[in-house]
This record gives structure tokens, sequence and C-alpha cells, in this order.
């Protein structure tokens, strides 16, 4: 009886995974996940990714939306978009198991001006659909790669490229395509979101951010808040709170310190809007992490 890719991604799983449930692969851009119980909410700005499901369930929300993944989906993040996250199905004798690729936009790009892809379609930043019989086959053979180290050198890069092609021409294609476009509006709007990544702590304002993005400003809002479920101004919010919140958990700062270090100029303000996302104040929150 031959494999599924849950029996391989299992098996690489309970050899690698870290305690936090991380098994990093030597393929560039693939990683696996593993849980053994139910998990707390994790804040991410997530990028560019697709994620198999194979066993278990996983919820994300994103702005209003809401999506339960289970076995046999798969979960399409097609933009930098801030995501909360728990995985809501999973036990020690049946885990959470999960296949992450983060996706490779220039093969995007190269692969939809190949195959003269039909137009992109404006899409929200994420996506669910069942996982395609031939995505499954291009990740079963990727995983199978790694037990044969002498031909990952050869066959790496052309099996990655198969599984970005399969994704485009399946069910995940009409949305992924907008990745691919060179010039599109998910191209500059990531453009716009680079920047807000890259200098969250500073003010910027809507007329710079579609600057950046090489549109009128008008224009450049309604597109953001389409793709990422919220405007500038909330989205740099999250970007502060998150990064605040890993600058206190991660390496011990106090809450003002870490306030002003993302760029709050009230710790207040900071305090409130802490805990209006996080459920916690930020010093209740860093103690029970640390417990």
């Amino acid at each position: 009886m031959s494999e599924t890719l849950l029996h391989v991604v299992r098996r690489y799983a309970q050899a690698f995974a870290t305690p936090d449930g991380v098994a990093r692969t030597p393929i560039p851009r693939l990683t696996i996940i593993r849980a053994t119980g139910p998990s707390g909410l994790d804040y991410a700005i997530s990028r560019p990714t697709a994620c198999l499901v194979l066993q278990g369930a996983k919820q994300v929300d994103m702005g209003a939306q809401s999506f339960v993944f289970r076995a046999g989906d798969s979960l399409l993040i097609n933009a930098d978009v801030p995501t909360v996250s728990r995985i809501s199905q999973a036990s020690i004798a049946e885990p959470y198991l999960s296949l992450i690729l983060d996706l490779d936009l220039s093969q995007l790009s190269e692969l939809a001006l190949e195959m003269k892809a039909a137009p992109a379609v404006a899409a929200p930043g994420v996506h669910q659909e069942p996982t395609d019989a031939e995505v499954g086959d291009a990740a079963l053979r990727l995983m199978r790669l790694m037990e044969r180290p002498s031909a990952m050198p050869v066959l790496q890069a052309q099996l990655l490229r198969e599984l970005h092609y399969w994704l485009l021409a399946g069910r995940h294609g009409p949305t992924l395509r907008q990745l691919g476009v060179p010039d599109g509006q998910a191209q500059k709007i990531a453009r716009a979101v680079a920047l807000l990544r890259a200098q969250f702590a500073q003010s910027l304002t809507v007329d710079q951010l579609a600057a950046t993005a090489g549109m009128s400003p008008s224009s450049f809002y309604q597109h953001f808040r389409a793709v990422t479920s919220l405007s500038p101004l909330q989205f740099q919010k999250q970007l502060r709170l998150i990064e605040a919140r890993r600058l206190m958990r991660a390496e011990g700062r106090p809450a003002s310190t870490a306030a002003f270090s993302v760029g709050y100029e009230s710790v207040p303000q900071f305090t409130r809007e802490y805990r209006r996302m996080f459920g916690l104040p930020p010093a209740k929150d860093t103690q029970l992490a640390s417990a």
C-alpha cells in the first residue's frame, strides 16, 4: 500500500518537530506544524502562504471573517494580512498536522505568464478550498524527496515549481493569480505593506502609502481594505501591538518601554488598545505567558 502525504508528514514531524511544534525542512519555504492539543490564540501578520491541513483543525480569523480548516482543506493567504489563529482540534493520538509553503511570487509570475492564465480577480486575503489531488500529489513527492538527499539538488526546484503550478491551475488559481501580476493591485498593496512593516513605528499617512503603491489615495484606501480587511491605520496599529507583545514576552521589556519602541506616545493609550486586541492588559498578559 502506497504511503499518503499524511503518513510521510507525520513521520517527519515526529522525528524533527521542535518543542513548539515546528519542523523545518531542508527544502526552502516548506515547513511542517504539529500540535498535540488545542492551542491558544496566535496573533501574526502572515505572508503569502499555502497551508495544507492534513489532520485536526485550525481556526483563522481575519477582520470580521472566520474560517475553520479541517483535514483535506487548503488555506491560502494571498497577502500580508493580520490574522488571529488557533489550533482547535488536536490530541496526542491524532495531532494537528499541516504542511506550510511560503509562496514564491516570482515563480507565480513566471508560471502565470507561461500558462496564459485568465486575468486575476480581486479577492480577500484569506481563501479556503478543498485540497486539489494534484497539489497533494506534488506535495507528497516533494516530502519523499527529502528521503533521497542525493536527488534533492537535482529535483527540488523542479518539484517546488510543479507545486506552485498545481496551486495556480487548481481551485485556488483565480485568487492566486493576482499575486503573479507584476504591477497588479495585489503587488501595489504589497509595496505599501512592506513600507508599513519596515517603518511601523513611524507616522505614515495614506498619501505616503498611496504614493508608494503608485495609486491615488482613494483607490489605495479602497483596495487596501479589500485585501487586508483593515484600514492602513488599523493595520499599523496591529503591527505595533504584535511587535510590542513580542518585545515584552521574548525580551522582557516593560510595557512602557515596549510602547515607546513601537511608536506609541501615550502608555495609557497603548494599554487600552493592547487590552482591546489581546483581551488582557500588557502586564497580566506577559505574566500569564511566562507562568
